[in-house]
């Protein structure tokens, strides 16, 4: 069998489609454990930084994509927001809805692409997701269907890992997630390249500011992001053009 090495094998929407729900099935019962440490600890807190944003509360209808184990769903839905939440791995659904409060209502998970989503059009006062833009195979497709599902004027926020702009800088950071991702990957796993992949796919994201681009061109306004971590994260916020 001939090798073939991580950036090959995502190379190609098929490639990284595969890939993708591959390794998230794999490390599903280590992903809050990762986040963590990979975040430098500080994952929770930036959730909690993009549910501020949202402005959520008692009859807001939300989606969070790429919910994973739902952490952000939680938060909406403890703000009184009807949330689904949806993954494309059934192992993380299956986690998420083990950590729902008994005895209250919380958020609808789901398995579900976010290349298709399973919503009909204005579905939606506001849409979220942490790590998810980056890991889709086809970016375009992934924020025409957010905004296809999205009500006029409603609220699209991201939080995901940023490529830096500057060459020195960037170069470290991925430096840094290559040696740690691969540490932690052999570790956990026995395999470096599983957590490798989160610098590989940083290498192949546009980052924050051509992300926003991105999406005014495909018809969102107000669109801005914050600088998270020095610029090694972001937070994007867009908001649907409204109908008229």
């Amino acid at each position: 069998m001939r090798f073939n090495p991580l950036d090959n094998r995502i190379a190609t929407p098929d490639g990284k489609r595969r890939y993708v729900r591959q390794l998230f099935a794999t490390i599903a019962h280590r992903y809050d454990f990762v986040t963590v440490a990979l975040s430098y600890g500080q994952d929770k807190r930036w959730k909690r930084r993009l549910v501020s944003r949202a402005g959520a509360g008692a009859g807001t209808r939300a989606l969070d994509l790429a919910t994973g184990t739902g952490d952000i769903a939680f938060a909406l839905a403890a703000q009184g927001a009807w949330v689904a939440g949806l993954d494309i791995t059934h192992r993380m659904i299956d986690l998420a809805r083990t950590k729902a409060p008994a005895g209250r209502a919380g958020p609808s998970f789901l398995v579900g692409d976010m290349l298709a989503l399973p919503f009909p059009d204005g579905s939606f006062d506001l849409v979220t997701t942490g790590y998810g833009l980056r890991n889709v195979p086809d970016l375009n497709r992934a924020v025409d269907e957010i905004r296809r599902v999205l009500r006029p004027d409603g609220l699209l926020l991201s939080l995901d890992f940023n490529r830096p702009d500057m060459r020195i800088v960037r170069a470290a950071y991925l430096f840094y997630l290559t040696i740690v991702g691969g540490a932690l990957g052999w570790v956990l796993h026995r395999d470096p390249d599983t957590y490798r992949y989160i610098p590989a796919s940083i290498r192949r994201y546009p980052g924050a500011r051509a992300v926003a681009r991105l999406m005014e061109a495909r018809g969102f306004t107000d669109v801005r992001y914050d600088p998270v971590l020095g610029g090694l994260m972001a937070i994007h916020r867009a908001r649907k053009a409204g109908s008229g």
